[in-house]
């Protein structure tokens, strides 16, 4: 009944040797898939304008686009995880539909595009960060003052 492969040597088979084989934390998996999917949804951007395209990719994309801006959902967001859920389904499906109605060289140029853009806005992160800050402590100076117009 043994193979005579013990159950070390399936994992090398699959994992090379330098990559981390105790799983990741929960929230560090669902982190890295967000970012995953939002250099996805970076990369259908330049596939959405990129010449190259086909139109019924460019229509997959923005009929997915419109269902996740859409305020009339099959599962309303303000219900607190299914909300999201098909949201993330309907991304989900469209990505996989795009890839396949693309063809796989405008597929990587669009990611290297992708890729160069985010390197880029690295950069640009930070003062989204301060204006937010900015923006925040703004909003909550106006909000006291309005509040103590109206009550004294």
């Amino acid at each position: 009944m043994d193979s005579g492969h013990s159950r070390a040597n399936l994992v090398d088979l699959y994992l090379p040797s330098d990559t981390l084989r105790s799983r990741p934390a929960f929230g560090e998996t669902i982190r890295r898939r967000a970012q995953y999917l939002q250099k996805q949804a970076h990369a259908f951007y330049f596939i959405f304008r990129h010449p190259r395209t086909r139109w019924n990719g460019r229509m997959i994309a923005l009929c997915a686009a419109a269902y996740v801006f859409s305020p009339i959902q099959l599962i309303p967001n303000f219900i607190p995880v299914v909300g999201c859920l098909d949201d993330v389904l309907v991304i989900l499906l469209a990505a996989r539909m795009i890839q396949k109605v693309t063809p796989s060289d405008v597929l990587a140029e669009c990611h290297e595009l992708a890729e160069d853009s985010e390197a880029r806005s690295e950069g640009e992160s930070q003062w989204v960060l301060v204006l937010g800050i900015v923006w925040f402590f703004t909003a909550t100076a106006v909000s006291v003052l309005v509040a103590t117009y109206i009550y004294f």
